[in-house]
């Protein structure tokens, strides 16, 4: 529900037949990091967590999002 939440493609997982995502978005607890892929028109969960480096990627692209804005 977070709506600066980032998607990001799973380059490591990534398969020829199916891409895999990171998403990374605040909650009550933290940046959650959730891994997940898109299957017959479903969203397919492998793994979920309070990972640092989730919370690095999220806070690093928000305030790239953050800086672009101002300077329009």
């Amino acid at each position: 529900m977070d709506p600066q939440r980032v998607i990001a493609k799973d380059v490591k997982h990534t398969k020829a037949n199916e891409e895999r995502f990171f998403c990374f978005g605040k909650t009550a607890l933290g940046v959650l990091t959730v891994r997940f892929t898109y299957r017959e028109n479903r969203i397919r969960i492998f793994g979920a967590g309070y990972w640092r480096e989730g919370k690095r990627v999220y806070e690093k692209q928000n305030e790239i999002q953050k800086s672009t804005e101002a300077n329009r």
